[in-house]
């Protein structure tokens, strides 16, 4: 069961990094309470792994064959990127670290399902695109409904914390139904864990890290997004939950991160084509690429020890 410690980590890391795309807007305009919003969110994190989780878990166990000793493997190597990256300041999708490892796994045990990997490099390609498209539609939307029909400050205030509480429960529930994956799915197709064992035990670690070293990073991330008004930051967390959400269904863990990328940029299309800031898309790219390529190199290189050693 020792084993299981590098899916805890992991999970510990996408909690701490990850709460800032749910309540960061909301905190660091002041709305919610730091500690409000992150026990909201440990709580709807393990209630929406709980409830969806297994969907992507389901996923990652077909993409490829793997054991014990070869999901220990994956899990610490996704880790281990996650800290790697996140030190050189590189952006960081723990989704693409875990399929980066299972990957290697894959390929080295001649167990890789090419279908089931189309699948997820679509689902990698097309979050910032649909979280950016449902965010400007969403935005279009409430902006006609509500801006300029509601004249009372304290009114609007009111909406906006009812709004911004709510996007936030629903963001942690879809995070926790999504990503749960993550953390412990590897260890289902290895045999240790059942579904609903891995989504307890990653929705615990997950809201362990949101409990325990979220709030610089949901302060930092919070701040850039707030920049926007309250509708519109709003909205981008709603989008980019709503993304999550529709990609849970599918049954593909994807970057929460880069869903609330997508959603900012499809706020800020609203007001002008020259809103879509070129450097943020470089990143997403580049994180497309180093974070599964470093996961994988890191997976390949163990896996070598390994064999040599046993």
């Amino acid at each position: 069961m020792f084993r299981i410690v590098s899916g805890i980590y992991l999970g510990w890391g996408l909690g701490a990094n990850d709460a800032a795309n749910i309540f960061g807007t909301g905190v660091a305009s002041g709305v919610v309470r730091y500690r409000t919003a992150v026990i909201l969110t440990a709580i709807f994190v393990l209630i929406g792994a709980y409830f969806e989780g297994s969907k992507g878990i389901e996923t990652y166990g077909k993409l490829a064959v793997m054991d014990l000793n070869t999901a220990f493997i994956a899990s610490l190597s996704a880790a281990i990127t996650i800290n790697v990256l996140t030190i050189f300041a590189l952006p960081v999708s723990t989704s693409q670290a875990i399929v980066g490892s299972i990957v290697a796994v894959g390929i080295m045990s001649g167990g890789l399902s090419l279908k089931i990997m189309t699948k997820v490099l679509l689902s990698w390609v097309l979050t910032p695109i649909g979280a950016a498209v449902i965010s400007y539609g969403l935005y279009r939307t409430f902006g006609w409904l509500l801006e300029g029909r509601i004249k009372n400050v304290r009114v609007w205030s009111l909406l906006m914390k009812v709004g911004f509480y709510a996007a936030g429960i629903y963001g942690a529930y879809t995070l926790g139904a999504n990503n749960v994956a993550n953390s412990t799915g590897v260890f289902v197709k290895a045999g240790l864990l059942t579904p609903t064992m891995a989504t307890l035990i990653g929705g615990l670690s997950i809201g362990l890290g949101v409990l325990t070293f979220s709030k610089r990073v949901m302060m930092t991330v919070g701040k850039r997004i707030t920049e926007m008004s309250d509708l519109a930051a709003l909205v981008a967390v709603l989008g980019q939950a709503v993304t999550v959400h529709i990609f849970t269904w599918v049954g593909v863990p994807v970057s929460s991160s880069q869903a609330i990328v997508g959603a900012v940029l499809g706020v800020g299309l609203v007001k002008s084509s020259g809103a879509v800031n070129l450097k943020v898309l470089g990143n997403i790219g580049l994180g497309w690429i180093s974070t599964p390529t470093a996961s994988f190199a890191i997976t390949f290189i163990l896996l070598r020890i390994y064999s040599m050693l046993f």
